[in-house]
């Protein structure tokens, strides 16, 4: 096992190398004319590129050999950059068959690098961190807590601060119960974190989590429903209860004859609630297209 993790730990060093002026013909423009080669232009002193070369590290060594990345720290180099007419850094250029064919400029997120690899390289597969976001993101929507758990866990040791994946593992701690948990997870992101599927569903997790543990027994509010259908207070504790119980169904249902009753009530809070639900359950759930369908023949009848 020693000998296979140090072969592939060559292998791997062999697709990220330091260039200069004087191999430059050899590791760039020769290497070209087999296989993709990216040229990244950076200096100690280039904040962006700290951030930008590791990132491209990465997109490069899960490409698996079908690119190379030369590195040239342009301090030493100038001449290179010059003749790339380069007016700032950090500059990535691709080069085949002798010759640039398409660059950027800038520091860009690890999606926007792999699609530029894979536009002159063609697919380079998912990345480690995508295939666990991927495990763990269907194990939740299956109900596979401990796989789900492991799963997002083992990603954020891999990237800690992944947005999605905390937020992911935020909802798995909501559905077993650990709300604290998962409201921590939360107040641990950046104070804005961009609003992805990912980070609005696990906010809907927690909100439905919290009016269900506020809401009380079922059997109770079932049977003040049952005497006064109109107490939409109470439906809206039982449809909170319901929900929280892990039964969506019974509990979306009591949201929509709230909205049917009274779209306007409390706020229109019949249908904050059930738009939470679909935030949870998503777009592709069965229960979700029924419910949208459902709630659109209330509110434009």
């Amino acid at each position: 096992m020693e000998t296979l993790i140090t072969d592939g730990a060559a292998k791997q060093k062999n697709w990220v190398k330091d260039g200069t002026s004087e191999t430059f013909m050899q590791d760039v423009i020769d290497a070209s004319q087999e296989k993709l080669i990216l040229v990244d232009l950076w200096a100690p002193w280039c904040g962006p590129c700290k951030q930008l070369t590791p990132m491209i590290e990465k997109v490069v060594n899960d490409a698996k050999g079908a690119v190379e990345l030369v590195k040239i720290d342009i301090d030493k180099n100038p001449q290179i950059a010059q003749s790339l007419q380069v007016q700032s850094i950090p500059a990535v250029f691709a080069f085949k068959d002798g010759r640039p064919v398409d660059g950027f400029m800038g520091a860009l997120p690890e999606s926007k690098i792999k699609e530029f690899v894979e536009k002159h390289a063609g697919p380079i597969g998912p990345s480690p961190i995508e295939a666990a976001y991927a495990t763990g993101s269907e194990a939740l929507d299956k109900g596979d807590t401990e796989a789900a758990l492991t799963a997002f866990a083992e990603l954020l040791e891999l990237e800690p601060g992944h947005v999605d994946a905390t937020a992911q593992l935020a909802r798995v701690y909501v559905k077993l119960g650990e709300l604290d948990a998962a409201k921590s997870l939360m107040s641990s992101m950046p104070e804005n974190p961009v609003k992805s599927t990912a980070v609005s569903a696990a906010l809907a997790a927690i909100s439905l989590a919290e009016n269900a543990a506020n809401a009380g027994d079922i059997e109770p509010l079932q049977q003040k429903v049952d005497e006064n259908p109109d107490d939409l207070g109470a439906r809206l504790e039982l449809a909170q209860a319901l929900v929280g119980r892990g039964n969506n169904e019974a509990g979306g249902a009591e949201l929509l004859e709230i909205i049917r009753r009274d779209r306007d009530w409390n706020e229109a809070a019949g249908r904050h609630e059930l738009l939470k639900l679909f935030e949870v359950m998503g777009p592709a759930d069965p229960l979700t297209k029924s419910f949208r369908r459902q709630l659109s023949s209330i509110l434009f009848a």
